[in-house]
């Protein structure tokens, strides 16, 4: 499948799963779009290598998701969007009565209302190109629950949603919209958690990963960000023309439970 001639703008995506995707979808011929709030020297360079290993356009434009204003005006910089993969997001662990308001508002701002917000600036340029393909990293817990989480599972449980909403809005057009709901996702953030998970635990690697990291997904494996990227590239291709509107899981059985 090669994307050559489209370009896909990825939120959130100077490390972890929105690096990950941008570079499978940069293997694939697209030209990308690299998104974060820092405005670094290691973020342009990131694109510049991009760029350099696979003979595509790669950018890095700073837009903080937290502002709406801000997520449209990094579609409109772009230019261009025919692929839009909304996957920036942080999170916060607190009981719902200890949860506090700054965190939820900003969660479910960064989360959820930045692909509402992005969504709404590229499908105009996507009706313009006659196609386009909106993939909105989502999570297990967009479809499961698990406590202490109420704003990300709650801001996932909404992009589900705003994926369907976004899928009926363009159904006969060349547009299709799709969310990936992944399980655990080994990136260097989680790799940094494990020392300390293994400490708290007193267990070795092997076990802290198997039995308390992984303790929800079946498969006792991580995904890969390579994986979700190479879901995005089929979702982008002529063989996904009629997926539109669903969620497919990456997650390793988790929510087979």
């Amino acid at each position: 499948m090669s994307l050559k001639g489209k370009t896909a703008v990825i939120t959130g995506s100077n490390s972890g799963i929105g690096l990950g995707v941008a570079i499978e979808l940069a293997k694939a011929g697209a030209d990308v779009v690299l998104n974060s709030f820092t405005d670094r020297d290691e973020d342009h360079a990131l694109a510049a290598q991009i760029s350099a290993d696979h003979g595509v356009t790669a950018r890095y434009i700073q837009a903080d998701m937290s502002k709406g204003n801000e997520c449209r005006a990094l579609i409109e910089q772009a230019g261009r969007c025919d692929i839009l993969v909304n996957n920036a997001g942080i999170q916060h662990v607190a009981p719902i009565d200890e949860f506090p308001i700054d965190k939820w508002d900003a969660i479910i701002a960064i989360n959820m209302s930045s692909a509402f917000h992005t969504t709404a600036a590229a499908l105009p340029m996507m009706r313009q190109a006659g196609w386009g393909r909106v993939v909105n990293i989502a999570s297990a817990h967009g479809l499961t629950a698990s406590p202490f989480k109420s704003a990300y599972i709650a801001a996932k449980h909404g992009v589900v949603g705003l994926t369907k909403t976004t899928a009926l809005e363009t159904a006969e057009e060349q547009i299709t919209a799709n969310a990936i709901c992944p399980g655990y996702v080994l990136t260097p953030l989680v790799e940094a958690q494990i020392p300390a998970t293994m400490k708290e635990y007193g267990k070795g690697r092997d076990e802290v990963v198997r039995d308390v990291l992984l303790a929800r997904q079946p498969s006792k494996e991580f995904a890969t960000v390579e994986q979700l990227g190479g879901t995005t590239v089929f979702l982008c291709s002529d063989a996904a023309a009629q997926i539109t509107g669903t969620t497919i899981s990456v997650d390793g059985g988790w929510t087979a439970l």
